[in-house]
């Protein structure tokens, strides 16, 4: 869940920055190189590329994030008016400009002189200046877009609580679900949400509802314990906690601070930077190369669902998604029409333990849908989710609303603090022939180890279990 603030500002602006020098040194070398100003990029393309401009092209981009570092163009506090941000911005690249004048007193042929310089650095002046406004503008509409969607709980009752709850409700628009307290106490309000439980309650609480934050509102020094308690809670249960700058020792969680009125700490239960921006940018190209690649292959199987069983080629299944949300998930059916209401009929023969329920030689399936699944063509709808943001390449698998509400506990609804996706640890492990306990480690090892290498590896992985077709049913 991105938010406006130091932990996803600095890190985008340093990307944008660097990649906005090099390709205004790029231009700028173009325009002065071509043959009497005309327009002819063949030419300059066919050019050989000289190594001083290579490692002045690299040398720059390298280099600017330092730059703008030093004129403080990565504190977010300190660029409120844009007019301040603006003028650091010119004094940096004027600065920056700098590692452009190599270029004019090596140059033999004087083809990149002054003039040169002071046209890329008007270039970078204003190409950055648009970018940031860019970055900006995305990150805010991806903070509104979040804080709209936040569902929250208040550990506490008292003042400090009622102050958080004004905070949230006036300043960042959240839906406060209630309060917990360390006893059955009555919140500070006339009219306001109403107290959930104890905090003995809590991990029943966010294992049965939508929640994405706990804000503790707490004494710390009479509540201390409990404090503790309700921050282990929401790290079992795969939930964010969200308090005042005190000192808590290291966990799992991640201390991230934020930029609101008052000084708040989350402690993240997952990874939340700038390499979430890249592996979107993976699940985008992918899904759409997947339904452009794959569209004959999926017009085919829809074909044959609806010429070999009555019902429609797509089913669609309400299943439990990021953040506990329900997720309506498009498949290709494989199944007879009345297959969810067969269910309850084929409970005893169910083949697998815990909540899951998987038999072999399902009577349900069809000929057709047997194929679909064993070549794992009957997930590639999927491909829409991932296009639309709903589910990711690599995640999780989501899980039916039947098994979620079996969970034996409430820790293992952290697998849902991140978004599913098409394949995962346990796609590559297995599948159906892995038991229940395991596909939930393996699934919370996923989230505890992620990185984009880790997903390239699991892509890479899926693609000869799935020609092979291991472990489906």
């Amino acid at each position: 869940m991105y938010r406006f603030s130091v932990a996803s500002f600095a890190p985008a602006c340093r990307l944008v920055d660097a990649a906005v020098a090099a390709a205004s040194l790029v231009l700028v070398l173009i325009m002065m190189n071509l043959p009497s100003g005309a327009w002819q990029p063949a030419s300059f393309l066919e050019a050989p590329i000289s190594l001083k401009y290579a490692l002045l092209l690299c040398g720059t981009a390298l280099a600017w994030p330092w730059v703008f570092s030093a004129f403080g163009l990565y504190h977010f506090r300190e660029l409120d008016n844009a007019s301040i941000e603006l003028g650091r911005i010119a004094k940096a690249c004027a600065l920056g400009s700098v590692f452009a004048v190599v270029a004019v007193l090596t140059s033999v042929s004087a083809a990149f002189g002054m003039r040169a310089v002071l046209a890329f650095w008007l270039t970078v002046t204003v190409g950055t200046a648009c970018a940031r406004a860019i970055v900006r503008s995305a990150l805010s509409a991806a903070t509104r877009r979040s804080a709209n969607a936040h569902y929250v709980v208040i550990a506490g009752t008292g003042p400090r609580a009622v102050r958080i709850y004004q905070q949230l409700t006036n300043q960042l628009s959240c839906t406060v679900l209630g309060f917990v307290d360390t006893v059955g106490a009555t919140p500070l309000l006339a009219a306001g949400p109403p107290l959930l439980g104890t905090v003995n309650d809590l991990e029943q609480i966010l294992a049965s509802r939508q929640v994405d934050m706990v804000h503790i509102g707490l004494p710390v020094r009479s509540c201390y314990r409990a404090i503790e308690q309700v921050i282990s809670t929401c790290e079992r249960v795969g939930v964010e906690s969200c308090y005042d700058a005190d000192i808590f020792p290291p966990s799992r969680g991640r201390p991230v601070a934020h930029d609101t009125a008052a000084l708040l700490v989350s402690r993240k239960v997952v990874t939340d930077d700038y390499r979430l921006w890249v592996k979107r940018g993976i699940d985008v190209a992918g899904a759409l190369i997947g339904l452009v690649v794959f569209s004959p292959v999926m017009l085919a199987a829809a074909v044959a669902i609806r010429l070999t069983s009555p019902g429609p080629a797509i089913f669609i299944q309400e299943r439990v998604g990021f953040n506990r949300r329900r997720l309506k998930m498009y498949k290709f059916r494989t199944m007879v029409a009345d297959a969810t209401a067969r269910l309850a009929e084929l409970e005893h023969l169910n083949e697998k333990d815990g909540p899951i329920f998987k038999i072999r030689d399902d009577p349900r399936v069809t000929p057709v849908g047997r194929f679909l699944r064993w070549t794992s063509i009957d997930e590639l709808p999927q491909l829409w989710h991932v296009l639309k943001g709903d589910m990711s390449l690599v995640g999780p698998r989501p899980m039916a609303v039947r098994d979620v509400s079996r969970f034996p506990e409430a820790s293992l609804m952290r697998r849902f603090s991140v978004k599913p996706g098409l394949t995962c640890l346990w796609q590559i492990n297995g599948r159906s022939n892995t038991s229940f306990d395991r596909w939930i480690e393996l699934d919370l090892e996923y989230i505890d180890r992620w990185s984009l290498a880790l997903d390239l590896r699991i892509l890479a992985k899926t693609v000869p279990v799935v020609l092979l077709g291991v472990g489906a049913v």
